[in-house]
């Protein structure tokens, strides 16, 4: 591929700039195409030594590829390089999870999400840990925060609704489900969901 010859060619001008390579690292990473984009992290890191960026995004086509602990070294690497970057606490949260360390992956998911309240992947990731360990005060926050700034996502619309529902506030989550449902009106979940609250609602009055 040119691009790739270009990468490797420390004659392109336009390939000497650190946040284009960066970038062009990212949409190789986003795509499936982890060879191409590690070669543009290598270059990028190569150009500006002290971001955290390139490793970042290493460890996420590491992590992608199975390979942990080569990811671990580069988020860790990312955050020698840049205490507040949100993406390599969640990128270190992400591992925690897949081997079983559900409170550092807590801890992690919390701070990749003090430094960037719209990180969807450390929110969306705090949420599976929250099920997992039974803690929900915190995510319903983080949630909350998340929709304020995106009060469309139906997604995160779903996941405060069931987290609604399984603290026993259905009064909000009947609310939230019924605004899912005006908006993606083919929400099987949400829909689910309602229908099963409004049975439960229905059998209580009866009794």
């Amino acid at each position: 591929m040119d691009v790739v010859r270009e990468i490797q060619n420390p004659d392109q001008g336009w390939m000497q700039r650190y946040e284009v390579v960066q970038e062009l690292g990212d949409c190789f990473a986003s795509v499936g195409e982890y060879e191409n984009a590690r070669r543009c992290y290598e270059k990028a890191a190569w150009l500006e030594p002290d971001e955290a960026g390139p490793y970042v995004g290493t460890g996420v086509i590491e992590l992608q590829q199975g390979r942990v602990e080569d990811a671990e070294v580069a988020f860790r690497v990312a955050l020698r390089l840049d205490a507040g970057s949100s993406r390599a606490h969640a990128g270190l949260a992400m591992i925690a999870q897949q081997t079983g360390r559900h409170r550092e992956a807590f801890e992690a998911y919390l701070k990749s999400l003090e430094l960037d309240s719209n990180n969807l992947t450390a929110l969306l990731g705090l949420f599976q840990v929250s099920c997992q360990m039974g803690t929900f005060s915190q995510v319903i926050h983080y949630l909350k925060v998340y929709l304020q700034m995106h009060p469309g996502d139906c997604s995160v619309m779903f996941c405060l609704a069931a987290l609604y529902a399984r603290e026993g506030q259905d009064g909000p989550a009947v609310e939230i489900l019924r605004d899912i449902l005006s908006l993606e009106p083919e929400h099987t979940d949400a829909r689910n969901l309602l229908e099963e609250m409004e049975h439960k609602a229905a059998h209580v009055n009866q009794e």
